[in-house]
């Protein structure tokens, strides 16, 4: 033991500060390995974003399969065709309930590719209110398009006086085509309080590179306390317009005025028809491979009317609070109904009401009137009211058996139920 006790080769002297920098850089060390071992479990909490009322949209929308068919990066082709069911798996997702629509015998959302798909050409986002055919989209161009010298001299040429000013839009009807959108804005046109653009702008969609300066030169000078207004129905449709909107005014009112999209499909089909008659027929149009019951959604016709999926990208920047869906088949039946709602959602004092209004009976929906105004009311054009041409019942039992999952998830986003598969029983 004295031995042990007194060898100096066992018991060496090391500083105490030499021995103290060792300890806290072996310390110091663990931690920053241990730090990196768990770094992958760590989970952050995710702050709560009220604009987009606590909804993330990710690639696990349901949507998510239909856009890569609908908007593919490749030009793979994909699939989804008649066999459809109507029945509808609940399922949550981005923070309400939606409707699934499941294929037939396997219970989940088709998504696999197949050699016979139904999405002809690669589509880039801002071609998406194009047709597919070209003598269709020759014509969406010629109807729709405006020049600049045309807007100018009639985005100025409006009953506003010269005083006043120009102010950016407050509240913008952003669709749907054929849904009623120009019934309703001559509707609003009549309210002393609201002063809009005649024509369509078309600026979030085709001429926002012209800046906000120039937007804001195409509307009528308005007085304290008035509301500026336009209306661009392809607006609702383009995937670049929610953004854009919301990089004007993240608190702009949106209205869009939707119908049956069966109904709407046949009327759009009917406005081109009465200047292309040399189009194919719809029957033609509407089906990939009508033998295999294939729609085409990809034609503009047709994809329009699957609101629940262009409705999903602008609740990205605007919550529910901010827009109001309008029934284009109730603004017919009860168009003072209708503006009852649309003036509350603006904040306006219900001043156009029922005295407003009178039914046409040859073209089959209201025509509008001053009521101390003896003179005889003042209708839509003839471009509006066309008779529709005869439709194979069976395509159009096929066009409704493919919308019905697609309107109810519609439904069940807007918290409306806007009849349309009762409307088809009747």
């Amino acid at each position: 033991m004295a031995f042990w006790s007194s060898t100096p080769a066992f018991t060496p002297k090391v500083p105490r500060k030499t021995v103290f920098m060792f300890i806290l850089s072996l310390s110091v060390t663990y931690l920053f390995y241990s730090l990196m071992s768990c770094y992958s479990t760590l989970q952050f909490p995710l702050q709560e974003n009220y604009l987009y009322q606590t909804r993330l949209v990710t690639e696990e929308s349901p949507f998510a399969a239909l856009r890569e068919k609908l908007y593919p990066a490749t030009s793979s082709q994909g699939y989804f065709g008649e066999n459809v069911e109507t029945t509808a798996e609940q399922t949550q997702t981005a923070g309400y309930a939606v409707s699934v629509a499941v294929i037939e015998g396997t219970g989940t959302f088709e998504t696999e590719e197949r050699a016979t798909g139904w999405v002809r050409t690669q589509l880039a986002p801002t071609e998406m209110i194009q047709g597919q055919t070209v003598v269709f989209e020759r014509e969406q161009h010629q109807k729709s398009s405006t020049t600049d010298s045309e807007l100018t001299l009639r985005g100025n040429s409006t009953a506003t006086p010269d005083y006043g000013e120009k102010k950016l839009p407050q509240a913008i009807i952003i669709g749907v085509k054929k849904g009623g959108t120009r019934a309703l804005l001559e509707a609003l046109r009549v309210h002393p309080d609201v002063r809009a653009v005649g024509v369509e702008p078309h600026f979030f969609d085709r001429n926002y590179e012209k800046g906000f300066a120039w937007y804001r030169d195409l509307m009528p000078s308005t007085l304290e306390g008035q509301i500026t207004m336009e209306k661009t129905p392809s607006y609702f449709v383009t995937n670049e317009a929610p953004r854009r909107i919301h990089s004007m005014a993240r608190d702009t009112k949106l209205i869009v005025v939707v119908r049956n999209p069966v109904t709407r499909a046949i009327s759009d089909y009917t406005q081109t028809l009465s200047k292309k008659p040399e189009i194919p027929s719809f029957e033609v149009l509407a089906f990939k491979n009508r033998t295999l019951g294939l729609i085409d959604a990809s034609w503009s016709a047709l994809r329009i009317g699957i609101y629940a999926l262009h409705l999903e990208s602008w609740l990205q920047y605007f919550p529910l609070s901010q827009m109001l869906f309008v029934s284009g088949e109730r603004l017919i039946i009860d168009p003072a109904g209708e503006m009852a709602k649309v003036q509350d959602f603006l904040r306006l004092k219900r001043i156009v009401t029922d005295k407003h209004f009178y039914f046409n009976k040859t073209k089959g929906f209201p025509c509008l009137k001053k009521p101390e105004d003896s003179s005889a009311p003042r209708c839509l054009g003839k471009s509006k009211g066309r008779t529709h041409p005869k439709i194979d019942p069976d395509v159009i039992h096929r066009l409704r058996k493919f919308y019905k999952p697609f309107n109810v998830m519609f439904y069940q986003m807007t918290g409306e139920d806007f009849q349309w598969e009762q409307e088809e029983i009747r």
